[in-house]
């Protein structure tokens, strides 16, 4: 099986010949080995040298050269806003204190779907609306990685609970 070994990132993308496209959501996006099959049907073997976060956009090289595109495949998220940028930002810290991933754009965050946290999010003021869209989480200001807005890849540190990969640094972040 041909094996895709590195990333090339979107803004890197020249010539190049794209043969498939695999379509993932925001969880298939980070990987390091996995057998992957394109749209189109071609088979192959991620086997990157660590896990990495495929971005929308980017492409991984395979052995011979050729590239496959990676797309973000729309996800089910909550569209959260607020009256004011302030209040926006408020509920913006609510959900940091969360450690779920993320997407802040200029009048809303984007959160995978969740009834719990959409109620608290309506409790505190804001909205919080079922979309379809693709998922582009922050990264987190302790990860490696690359991301095209200028972030990094999926944050890599733990809460005294289990995340796979990642370190416990030994304190309650009082999730129950």
């Amino acid at each position: 099986m041909i094996r895709a070994t590195r990333i090339l990132r979107a803004d890197a993308i020249g010539a190049g010949e794209i043969v498939d496209r695999i379509v993932l959501d925001h969880g298939d996006r980070h990987r390091r080995r996995v057998a992957m099959r394109g749209v189109g049907g071609l088979a192959f073997l991620l086997d990157l040298a660590e896990p990495a976060l495929l971005e929308d956009g980017d492409a991984l090289v395979l052995e011979d050269g050729r590239l496959v595109w990676v797309e973000a495949a729309p996800e089910r998220l909550l569209e959260i806003r607020a009256g004011s940028p302030l209040a926006l930002k408020r509920l913006i810290w609510h959900i940091g204190n969360r450690h779920i991933p993320a997407e802040i754009a200029e009048e809303a965050v984007f959160i995978a779907e969740d009834h719990v946290l959409a109620a608290m999010v309506r409790g505190l003021g804001g909205t919080a609306e079922p979309v379809r869209r693709p998922f582009r989480p922050e990264g987190g200001a302790y990860a490696g990685g690359h991301r095209h807005d200028g972030g990094h890849g999926p944050h890599h540190h733990d809460h005294g609970h289990d995340h796979p990969g990642h370190r416990p640094h030994g304190h309650d972040h009082g999730h129950g």
